[in-house]
Formats: structure tokens, C-alpha cells, sequence
């Protein structure tokens, strides 16, 4: 194992302090689909090489604290900024709609009020134009919904 590769294999508990407040806490920034593999090495936003072994419990979730097993290292989990696509539309029926062939084809999404978003594809893309829907590329965080299953995984 490198001799600078932090280990990361424990979650702090949100309302859990830090032991030592003068420690920095190092970002690692990662997108949706990272947050759902526990194991395997990343890079933090400063640059520092870290490997997660974490317990198989529950995806990570931006807000959620990583420490090593002596605890001398604090890592904040934040949402990587993604290629997104923007959906809106005319009616909130339409948009509901448009939820739904998404749904149907387990399109991860990010729900809100007047609008939904999703990883920029560009089959997908076409569908909705089909659609009448209103389509805008952004970059941005995507932080999908976990699903029916995951629900009672949430805090």
C-alpha cells in the first residue's frame, strides 16, 4: 500500500464533533454514480490520494463525513459537479409525464417542483424534444432521488 494513500473506513456521524477542531477537512467531490461505490481510490479536491473501504451500508451522500481508523483525517463528501440535462415544461402534467418514461427507463433523476434533471444524454434528449419539453444544458451537482428501495436507508 503507498505510504501517502489515506485509508478511509469510517463515517462520522453528522452531529458527531471533530475530535481535533484545528484539523482541515479535505473536500472529495464525487458524482452521483461514485457515491454508490464504497470501495476503490479517488482523489480529494486538494489533490490527495485516498481509498475508501467503507461498510457496504448505504451510498454516500454529500454532507456525509469520512475519517481514517485513528481519526486523524476529516473528509466531507460533496456532490461533483455533472453535464446535466434541465427539463421543463409547459404544464405540471407534462412534466409528470415526462417523470414517468424516465422512470420507466430507470433514468436517475433529480426531482423539483418545476423542473427534473438528469445526466445529459443525448437519446434521451431527443425523447423529450419529441415530447414539446423544454431542454437546457447545465453543470451543476446531481443528486438523484435513491429510489423506493433505499428509502428506509435515509437518516
Amino acid at each position: 500500500m503507498d505510504v501517502g494513500l489515506i485509508v478511509l473506513d469510517h463515517r462520522l456521524l453528522s452531529e458527531e464533533p471533530l475530535p481535533d477542531a484545528t484539523l482541515a477537512v479535505m473536500e472529495l467531490p464525487l458524482s452521483a454514480d461514485q457515491r454508490t461505490v464504497l470501495r476503490g481510490r479517488r482523489r480529494t479536491a486538494c489533490g490527495r490520494e485516498v481509498l475508501l473501504q467503507l461498510p457496504r451500508e448505504r451510498a454516500l451522500a454529500p454532507g456525509d463525513r469520512l475519517t481514517n481508523s485513528p481519526r486523524q483525517v476529516h473528509v466531507l463528501v460533496t456532490a461533483a459537479p455533472e453535464e446535466l440535462l434541465r427539463v421543463q415544461a409547459a404544464t405540471p402534467l407534462a412534466l409528470l409525464e415526462a417523470a414517468y418514461h424516465l422512470g420507466n427507463r430507470h433514468v436517475a433523476l433529480e426531482l423539483h417542483e418545476h423542473e427534473l434533471l438528469l445526466l445529459d444524454d443525448s437519446v434521451l434528449a431527443t425523447m423529450l424534444n419529441g415530447r414539446g419539453l423544454k431542454l437546457t444544458r447545465c453543470c451543476g451537482p446531481f443528486r438523484p432521488e435513491g429510489g423506493a428501495y433505499l428509502a428506509h436507508q435515509h437518516a
